[in-house]
Formats: structure tokens, C-alpha cells, sequence
């Protein structure tokens, strides 16, 4: 058996994955044979785990500076790849940067520099015009997700810093949209396209839901009754409407987070942790969540308000009915609306009179230790176990960061377990817990 096969099953299992999908394999072998490759695949088809497998395996361990470059168009996208880089467990250092964090946090990041270094345009041209990393190693360069940087007013950052890397080799560019230019500063030659975007969405449905009044705040919250207890994203296209709809909610006691914009980055976070534990089955957002973002898979989405094109309603869309999973797509219509071009017929959904959906059994701890203290999951849940008599049944998911961890812990068990362990020390670190 070969080390790269070795290696590969090795990250596979500690990420829990059996195998990689047909876009991953493929993916693995053209990065690997070729200098320039054009990915395009839905979201949710593992796009990230398809060029960090070929990029990691390139690196060079007798290295101590940036090697890889990975852009991306968001703060969310940021810290997702460098999880998923953690989290595979293949020995090199890796760093998100992005605007919103202190700069003082990514020198300190940047002091023994990452091999693998991934952040917005922004503020990686910030970092190059303050020569705080050297560029003179960096081979590799990802564009994540390059036409929502372009969409966003990214370019001329974007620009700047290919200008500013000489010796890049390979050049990787990923999308999840069909129609798109690739940016001229890239200076592409011959690129080698991937092209998976009709493999995506064969099992969504897309219905509508008619509301009788142009308010639809008691259409949706009939709709979220009809629908019980499972998880989805209700997209608005305003945050205005966003908070105007979750102080609805929250009068029907209708738990859920908020995710747009004009959040604090602290907040954006916390709201995607209790969705992705179960905390909250339900997020309200604007299209920030509609990619690039590390959610679960979803039983449905609810278009409140419709984008204006074609491609966000795509993208909308895509948060369900993942590869081979089933998921609906409802659209809150007023009666006297007329549907844009993009949507061809739909089913009608009628809706049952039924009770509200249950609220989560989970509530969210946060602790006050994390990776730079080096606590893992399993000193958490052995802590949980042991110390704080908890049952494995009462513990859910757990997100290590750098400085804390989340866990996932049934509503009834919080209080006795705080009583047990709060202030208790993990690896010489005195800890605190507070739910969030």
C-alpha cells in the first residue's frame, strides 16, 4: 500500500468519511496532473475536501512558510476550510485571516508561519502590504468560490495580490454557478474544467405556498407549524425583514438564529454553531448562508422573499437535496404576485392545522479553553463523563476553536452539569461554562 493511500484512508477516518465521491476522485487526479483547473459543483458536494487533498499531499514538511494561498469571499468560508484542514490531521500548520479580527490575532498566527494561510481578499492584500509573511514559497493558489470575491467587490484585491505571488504553479478556481467569466488577472492558458453542476439537486422539490395578505409573517409561521419539528433555512433578502420576522417568531415561541450581515462576526459564529448542533432547527438569513458556509444537511428551505436572479435562487436551493438527499424548497407567495421567469411550475402546498414545532432538546455550553490550551473533544467529553456524571446520550456535538469549544448538551442535564465542573481544571487550564 502506498503512503499517499495511507495517508488518505488516515484523513478520511479521523473526518469520518468512507470514501470520496465521484467530483472528489476526479478532482484529486486532474489537480495533481495539471497546473491550472476550473472546479464547478454544487454546494454541499465537498468541494473543500477535493483540492485541500491534492494541495496537502504537494506541500513540503522542511518548509516554515506560507506554500498554499486559499481566497475565499467570506469570513464563514474562512473558518470553515481551516477546520476541515485541522481536522484532517495531516500535520501542517494552517491559518484563517480575515476582516472583523484583530490584526493583532493574525500576527500572532503569522509568527511561525502556516504552510497553508486562507482569508479574504481584503485582508490578505492588508498582510502583503505590510510584508508580515514572505510570498516567495507560495506554489499553490485556491480561488474558492472566485465569482461570489468578484461579486462582492473583491477584484481589485484579488489583482493586487497575484501580482504580488511570482511563483505560483497551480492554480485552482472553484464554483457552484454554471454562467461565469474567469477573472483576466488570473492569467489562465489552457485550464482543465470539472464540471459537476448537473449532478446537484436531482432529488429537490420546489412547491409554493400562497399567503392570503402581502404580510407573510403568519403564512410563515403556519407554514413552520405545517412543516414540525425539522431543519431549514428561511432566506429573506433584507436583515430589516430578517429581524422583523424573527421578533414574529419569537411571539409564537418558534426558537431560532439569525445569520446576516450587519452581525457581529462573534454572533454570525455562534448562530451557525447552534444551528449546526441542534440548538436551533431553524436559521433565518440572507443570502450570506445561501454557500460557502459549514451547515448541515437540510430537510427544506423557505424563499420568504425571492432573489432577484435566477443564479441566488440556484444557490438557495442547493442548502437542500444534497447529492442523494431528498429536500423541498417552498416559496411563500402572495396571491397577488406574479412569479419571476426563473421558476417554472410548481407544486401548491397545502398546509395542515397543526400544533408549533418543538423546541430543541439541546441547549449550548460554552467553555472557556480550546485549542491553544490543547483541549480536544475527548478531553471535553471525558471531563462530561467522568467529572460531570453525564450519559453519552445527553452529549451532542463539539466544536473546538482556538481559544474556547462549544458543546452540545441536553436541555434537562445543564444545570447539574455546571454545577459539577464549572471551574474545574482541564489540562492545567481552570475552565468556566455559560450557555449561550
Amino acid at each position: 500500500m502506498s503512503s499517499t493511500i495511507k495517508n488518505q484512508r488516515d484523513i478520511l477516518n479521523k473526518l469520518g468519511i468512507e470514501a470520496l465521491n465521484p467530483m472528489q476522485k476526479e478532482a484529486k487526479r486532474v489537480i495533481h496532473s495539471s497546473s491550472e483547473v476550473v472546479l464547478l459543483s454544487p454546494t454541499g458536494t465537498g468541494k473543500t475536501l477535493a483540492f485541500l487533498l491534492p494541495l496537502i499531499s504537494e506541500l513540503d514538511a522542511t518548509l516554515q512558510v506560507v506554500q498554499a494561498l486559499i481566497l475565499v469571499p467570506s469570513r464563514e468560508l474562512a473558518i470553515q476550510i481551516e477546520q476541515v484542514t485541522r481536522e484532517m490531521g495531516a500535520g501542517y500548520k494552517a491559518n484563517a485571516i480575515y476582516g472583523g479580527r484583530a490584526i493583532a490575532k493574525d500576527k500572532i498566527d503569522l509568527f511561525t508561519p502556516p504552510a497553508i494561510l486562507i482569508g479574504t481578499p481584503g485582508r490578505i492584500a492588508d498582510h502583503l502590504r505590510r510584508k508580515t509573511f514572505s510570498t516567495e514559497k507560495i506554489s499553490t493558489l485556491v480561488l474558492d468560490e472566485f465569482d461570489k470575491s468578484l461579486e462582492v467587490g473583491f477584484e481589485s484585491e484579488m489583482e493586487e495580490i497575484i501580482s504580488t505571488v511570482p511563483a505560483i504553479r497551480k492554480k485552482i478556481l472553484t464554483s457552484a454557478t454554471h454562467k461565469l467569466e474567469m477573472p483576466y488577472f488570473m492569467g489562465l492558458r489552457n485550464p482543465t474544467y470539472l464540471n459537476y453542476l448537473m449532478e446537484g439537486n436531482n432529488q429537490l422539490k420546489i412547491k409554493t405556498i400562497t399567503s392570503p395578505t402581502k404580510d407573510k409573517r403568519k403564512t410563515l409561521a403556519d407554514a413552520l407549524y405545517h412543516l414540525g419539528d425539522k431543519s431549514g433555512i428561511v432566506f429573506c433578502n433584507f436583515k430589516e425583514s430578517i429581524q422583523e420576522v424573527s421578533a414574529f417568531l419569537s411571539d409564537k415561541n418558534i426558537k431560532h438564529a439569525c445569520f446576516f450581515g450587519g452581525m457581529e462576526q462573534k454572533d454570525r459564529e455562534r448562530a451557525l454553531i447552534k444551528f449546526r448542533n441542534g440548538t436551533h432547527q431553524l436559521l433565518l438569513a440572507t443570502d450570506l448562508a445561501a454557500r460557502g458556509i459549514d451547515i448541515p444537511e437540510l430537510n427544506f428551505i423557505i424563499h420568504y422573499h425571492l432573489p432577484l436572479r435566477g443564479q441566488e435562487f440556484t444557490h438557495r436551493n442547493g442548502r437542500t437535496a444534497r447529492v442523494d438527499k431528498d429536500g423541498t424548497a417552498y416559496i411563500i407567495h402572495w396571491e397577488k404576485e406574479t412569479l419571476p421567469d426563473f421558476i417554472q411550475e410548481t407544486e401548491i402546498e397545502k398546509l395542515q392545522k397543526t400544533l408549533p414545532p418543538k423546541n430543541s432538546k439541546w441547549e449550548t455550553l460554552l467553555i472557556s479553553g480550546g485549542r491553544k490550551d490543547k483541549i480536544s473533544k475527548g478531553d471535553i467529553a471525558g471531563l462530561f463523563f467522568k467529572q460531570g456524571k453525564l450519559k453519552r446520550e445527553h452529549l451532542g456535538t463539539i466544536e473546538i476553536k482556538q481559544d474556547c469549544a462549544f458543546a452540545a448538551v441536553e436541555a434537562s442535564q445543564i444545570k447539574p452539569l455546571i454545577q459539577l465542573i464549572d471551574n474545574s481544571k482541564l489540562k492545567r487550564k481552570k475552565i468556566r461554562l455559560k450557555v449561550i
